[in-house]
């Protein structure tokens, strides 16, 4: 029987690797091998091409406002390849700044715009405050999670709009721009998002929902053995009880 794989391309991570987001790719790493999956991550630093063909998800993580300006000016080179391979599937976990990179812009504090891919229509300018603290947001129905909540933590000053779905709902904390209530983004099978710290280890269901793309991505359906979360699901309702936030399932 041959052993399956998983590909993950961590992009840009000796920039954009600030808000744990090593911890994500080990959970993700973790709970395919787990499966029986052969997980192999790959690093690609800025301006070096990315082969489609051989990555089955893409990590995209956060950063400062500086090193978000030396990615940003190396962008228009990845724009429309990652454009495309976006409408063809290709799953992608975007925190932070990464998140921000996504979209159209990023103003900063100080009035200068970065480009961004281009991929999603969203925009991000600075606020005066940073948003910061634990936060629990609500999935859409239509994910059919057996949970339905995610617990993290946020800290960004940047405010983000955008046309697409929402990751979820805000039922504590801040999320997107701390007015609309909606946190992250949520569209074919990009997930965008303000929690970190990192995001997977309390959110097991989320990191599965990635893995179940990342398969199907290369034509398996996508179905994954059940683990014993038993831990993870403590830390998580440990989280909403902080929060008194009230469990909820489907």
């Amino acid at each position: 029987m041959s052993v399956k794989s998983i590909r993950i391309a961590h992009l840009f991570p000796e920039l954009l690797n600030l808000y744990a987001d090593q911890g994500n790719l080990a959970v993700l790493s973790l709970r395919a091998r787990a499966r029986g999956f052969r997980v192999e991550v790959v690093p690609i630093k800025l301006r070096e091409p990315i082969d489609y063909r051989q990555i089955d998800l893409i990590m995209l993580g956060g950063g400062s406002d500086r090193e978000q300006r030396v990615v940003s000016e190396a962008l228009a080179g990845y724009a429309q390849d990652l454009r495309r391979a976006i409408d063809d599937g290709l799953p992608v976990l975007a925190v932070c700044g990464g998140y921000q990179l996504l979209g159209h812009s990023y103003e900063l504090p100080s009035g200068e715009i970065l480009p961004g891919l281009q991929a999603l229509d969203l925009v991000t300018k600075a606020g005066t405050s940073r948003l910061i603290g634990n936060i629990a947001i609500e999935l859409p129905e239509t994910l059919k999670l057996a949970r339905s909540t995610v617990v993290g933590f946020e800290n960004h000053i940047g405010r983000t709009e955008h046309s697409h779905q929402a990751l979820g709902r805000v039922l504590a904390g801040h999320g997107n721009n701390g007015v609309d209530h909606a946190e992250g983004i949520f569209v074919k099978r990009v997930v965008g998002t303000y929690i970190h710290g990192p995001l997977l280890p309390k959110n097991p269901h989320l990191a599965d929902l990635l893995l179940t793309y990342a398969r199907a991505y290369r034509g398996d359906d996508g179905t994954l053995e059940i683990l014993d979360d038993t831990m993870e699901w403590q830390a998580h309702d440990q989280m909403l009880a902080r929060l008194n936030v009230a469990r909820k399932e489907r």
